[in-house]
């Protein structure tokens, strides 16, 4: 078995800020692992708020010991951006060995397309009233929020441009138990259905005490089965990125724990390419919310790339990832 791990970029298609700060890339890595003279490959994102570099994530996989297993893999690494990559390049790699695809392997129902919600970047109104109406024909729009000053003309600016789609919000934990409680009563009356991250997930506890008439998902809170008992009494929704559960592995796990304990889900993802979201679209699969839209917002993509078109997000087939490759 070999193990090779690259560093890919792509450009975005346009510069992309959320609370914490801007970009106008998307810096990923990539795993291939052959085995056999066949391969399998996977993506992550290393993300700075967890601690994650591209050097570090590649020095993780780098010691990996091989051969290995998926069992293996869950023990040798930490839920995260490294232990992502190689979990759905193992996923693939047994997909393509065995013949059959991933969802078939996992026991999951034959995946369909899931609609995405579409993000609308931070920044000050007038231009995100202009994204919002750009986009007025998506079905769902996610708008970033965080900014402290400025947040209920933004999202008054989006609807504006926007009348008709579902909107979602992320604070990406930009708030305040106070400017929470600004907030709320205006986004329900602007029809927002869900908030994401109000308050920083080291100080999160006073969402216990504050009214929650829309619901309220974790995203930062809530890594993987772990985090559950701390959400109890916070949070409606858990928000599962495969970049903070460690891969496809514990992503399907813990869907599989926060619907027995009566959390909606929401699968969402970080700035990657096709390869990334093609292992979540099987944990979309019937979620209340999935916000799988990064290639949407790069200018170049991987190929073959997912289908994107009125329908959704559809499932990897062909050379992507978690398919036989075989007519």
């Amino acid at each position: 078995m070999k193990i090779t791990v690259t560093r890919d970029v792509f450009a975005l298609a346009q510069v992309f800020t959320i609370a914490r700060g801007s970009r106008s890339e998307a810096e990923v890595v990539r795993v291939e692992i052959e085995h056999g003279g066949v391969s399998g490959q996977g993506e992550c994102v290393p993300y700075a708020r967890y601690g994650e570099t591209v050097t570090s994530v590649m020095d993780q996989i780098r010691k990996l010991p091989t051969p290995l297993s998926r069992r293996q893999l869950q023990d040798l690494l930490p839920a995260g951006a490294a232990r992502n990559a190689v979990d759905c390049a193992l996923w693939d790699l047994e997909a393509k060995k065995a013949d059959v695809p991933v969802w078939v392997l996992a026991g999951l129902p034959e995946p369909v397309p899931e609609v995405t919600a579409y993000t609308l970047s931070l920044d000050v109104p007038a231009k995100m009233r202009e994204q919002a109406r750009q986009n007025r024909d998506r079905e769902l729009l996610k708008v970033k929020l965080g900014g402290k000053q400025g947040d209920l003309e933004r999202i008054r600016a989006v609807r504006d441009g926007a009348p008709e789609p579902r909107i979602i919000v992320d604070a990406n934990e930009g708030w305040t138990p106070a400017i929470y409680r600004e907030m709320i009563p205006e986004l329900a009356r602007l029809g927002v259905e869900m908030v994401e991250q109000p308050l920083p997930a080291h100080d999160d506890a006073p969402l216990v005490d504050l009214e929650r008439p829309l619901t309220l998902c974790a995203d930062e809170s809530c890594h993987d089965r772990s985090s559950l008992p701390s959400l109890r009494g916070k949070y409606d929704m858990i928000n599962i990125k495969l970049d903070k559960t460690g891969g496809l592995t514990e992503a399907l796990a813990l869907r599989e724990a926060a619907l027995a304990e009566g959390y909606q889900i929401m699968v969402g993802c970080m700035l990657g390419s096709s390869l990334a979201m093609a292992p979540a679209v099987l944990v979309a699969q019937g979620a209340a919310v999935t916000d799988l839209d990064g290639p949407l917002l790069l200018a170049e993509d991987r190929e073959p790339p997912l289908e994107y078109d009125t329908d959704g997000v559809h499932p990897a087939d062909g050379e992507l990832w978690g398919e036989t490759g075989s007519e």
